[in-house]
């Protein structure tokens, strides 16, 4: 029989998630893993292969369990609701009590040297995945006639997701949730409606 583990894997994965979430990926030493999580270096290395695997395991935990509001609200009726509740969810997430603030995705990426250039490219991947089902929802929207017509789909994802990633950072800054629903309010301001049918 073989030695059990001496940790709780998922305890660990998630102090993983938060350290790379505070610090960013380059920011985070072996160091502050093995002590965060309460392991040896031996015990990382067998579990998860190395640093960059450990990331990549707490990032898949980022996505099921803190942006798990994103894919929900696609399934919304309406394209203005699914653009308002993706803002507020990605402004909840980023402002909340019991995590770091801001996002483990921007946190990661915005600084990484050529030695982490797998990771940011994942990171930038995983933006570009998510901006890529909004805009096909919000094609769907303009089929449908929930959007005006002329209105490009993938600009209007990539308008959302831009106000997102911009929260994020004014999160890490120090802004408080009012301050980023203060701003949502007014991005929404300019969502294109279509026009009401008079017949």
């Amino acid at each position: 029989m073989g030695r059990p583990r001496e940790f709780d894997v998922d305890e660990a994965l998630e102090t993983a998630m938060e350290l790379f979430w505070r610090k960013g990926y380059e920011g985070t030493s072996l160091t502050d893993l093995t002590e965060g999580m309460g392991i040896t270096k031996p015990s990382l290395y067998g579990v998860f292969g190395n640093k960059e695997g450990l990331f990549l395991k707490a990032l898949e935990r980022y996505e099921r369990t803190k942006m798990n509001f994103f894919h929900k609200a696609l399934e919304l009726p309406k394209a203005r609701d699914v653009a308002e509740r993706i803002l507020r969810g990605f402004a909840d997430s980023q402002t909340a009590e019991t995590g770091p603030s801001g996002c483990l995705g921007i946190n990661g990426a915005l600084a990484c040297s050529e030695a982490a250039a797998e990771i940011q490219k994942c990171l930038i991947e995983n933006r570009h995945r998510g901006e890529r089902d909004l805009g096909k929802r919000f094609e769907r929207a303009a089929e449908e006639g929930d959007l005006p017509p002329g209105q490009e789909p993938y600009d209007l994802a990539r308008y959302i997701m831009t106000i997102s990633q911009g929260t994020a950072i004014q999160a890490a800054s120090g802004a408080d949730r009012a301050a980023l629903y203060r701003v949502i309010d007014m991005a929404l301001q300019f969502w294109p409606l279509p026009e009401k049918r008079t017949d």
